[in-house]
């Protein structure tokens, strides 16, 4: 039985090392010093995945995916459709546009004063939008208007994701570190909210709903996704003991390689627990599978190995269904087109190997695809051939006008043409991890931020006090 892990760190260590000693004893070799010095940099040495500049084809792929942004964009409010067109997004989303919004600067796609625009009408948006319960981020807005809806777009508080709002805490940290600038308003706005049952003493993360007029709360997230969105709340000071363990997992075996999945039984839980790409391929692009306090430091080591070691576990077990069964598979959850409009296209669901199933379980064989996020993703962080043949599959499925398409259906290799803030937020995602590597480091340095007003405000016992901040909270007591 084979455990994919990542290649060994002391082995790259000790190549770096020889290459040194044979660049600096070996006179014939000075004048290739620059080209093999950028290659060495640009190597598996230093990084996970792909690294270097971006060709002109990649600009090419960042631009038609920012183009998504700019036509979904709604200047009165701030905010980006989630789906093309339509005027409804969610926190989760609103991550999304941030991820967008800092790749398209980075990449010199927008202007700093484009950038600045962009990212005040946001944040005057979070520093005033109604609240579920005057408490957190309802589920889904209205895009035009700013009020919250419920998943008919219909006026509603319908409730909050803590998952959504993982995501949302992760890229205002991100944006507030590299951009220190503007950490006053994004600080603000967080502090706006109420933590007391988004997260427990002990780091369990509950979503909430309305149900009779009353506020029903419940554990939220699974293997994957689950540590990811603990990833926001451990930027903020939160301690995210129980959501950040992988624990509870049993292990499957496909093609010889041994994975987790989650074991919590549906039928006391009510959620189905599929073993999905997304979620660990954003905590490679964002984090490097790191520590979240662990911003510095080479890519190709990785801080929480065990996250790294699913992850590499779940993109080997794709790559090798393709060289078994010749199906190429890059599968992640993702939108539909009519009922049931969102399903788990997984690795592993409900006993089974590739079950595609929407959250009553039923089973969806026909909406399996190709998902060019995930597959941009697996490009971004494995290079390799498999990588390779995806890109050449996927690289004409995109709009140029609109942006990047879902993805190809698995079955029939027809385009499914929905178009969404997600897929085009991953490809930006990948292509600045690819010119920069890890997304979660601070630039300019750390050293240069002062302390930020939210740490002034929360160490401040006379404010801010009843949101079960982190200095309120008291020990975790199981």
């Amino acid at each position: 039985m084979r455990r994919y892990v990542p290649r060994d760190a002391l082995f790259r260590i000790l190549l770096l090392g020889l290459i040194a000693l044979s660049l600096m004893g070996c006179g014939v070799l000075v004048r290739g010093v620059e080209k093999g010095f950028t290659a060495t940099t640009n190597s598996s040495l230093f990084h996970q995945g792909r690294h270097g500049e971006l060709s002109e084809e990649e600009k090419t792929w960042a631009e038609i995916a920012w183009r998504y942004f700019e036509n979904n964009h709604n200047p009165k409010t701030g905010l980006v459709n989630s789906v093309d067109r339509y005027p409804a997004t969610t926190m989760w989303h609103t991550g999304d546009y941030l991820a967008a919004m800092v790749a398209a600067r980075e990449l010199s796609i927008i202007t700093p004063c484009d950038f600045d625009k962009r990212l005040s009408g946001l944040v005057h948006f979070l520093n005033t939008m109604p609240l579920f319960y005057d408490r957190l981020p309802n589920k889904v807005y209205n895009t035009q208007s700013g009020s919250m809806v419920d998943y008919a777009n219909q006026p509603d508080e319908i409730g909050w994701s803590a998952m959504d709002i993982g995501r949302l805490l992760s890229w205002l940290y991100i944006v507030k570190c590299r951009y220190p600038i503007y950490s006053e308003y994004i600080d603000k706005a967080v502090l706006r909210w109420n933590f007391c049952e988004v997260l427990d003493n002990c780091g369990t993360l509950y979503g909430g709903s309305q149900v009779h007029n009353q506020v029903s709360t419940f554990q939220e997230g699974r293997l994957g996704y689950e540590e990811y969105g603990a990833r926001g709340f451990q930027l903020w000071g939160f301690s995210t003991t129980q959501a950040s363990r992988i624990e509870p997992y049993e292990m499957t075996t496909l093609y010889g390689i041994e994975f987790p999945y989650d074991s919590r039984d549906v039928r006391k839980t009510n959620t189905y627990a599929p073993v999905l790409s997304m979620g660990f391929l954003l905590d490679g692009l964002e984090f490097n599978w790191d520590k979240t306090d662990q911003r510095k430091g080479w890519d190709s080591l990785h801080g929480e190995p065990d996250m790294a070691h699913i992850a590499e576990a779940i993109y080997k077990v794709q790559e090798e269904r393709y060289m078994h069964e010749h199906i190429f598979t890059a599968r992640t959850d993702h939108p539909v087109i009519g009922p049931p409009y969102f399903v788990y296209d997984s690795i592993f669901a409900a006993g089974y190997p590739w079950n595609v199933i929407s959250d009553s379980g039923q089973y969806h064989k026909d909406q399996s695809l190709v998902s060019t996020q995930a597959a941009f993703a697996m490009w971004g962080l494995w290079e390799t051939p498999y990588t390779d043949r995806l890109m050449t599959l996927l690289h004409c499925l995109n709009n140029p006008e609109k942006g990047w398409y879902e993805g190809r259906l698995e079955n029939t290799g027809r385009h499914m043409k929905l178009i969404t803030s997600g897929t085009n937020a991953a490809v930006l995602e990948t292509l600045l991890y690819k010119a920069q590597g890890k997304l979660s480091t601070c630039t300019p340095p750390e050293a240069e931020i002062p302390r930020p007003y939210y740490d002034l405000n929360i160490a401040n016992p006379f404010k801010e006090m009843g949101k079960c901040l982190p200095l309120e909270r008291e020990k975790c007591i199981p």
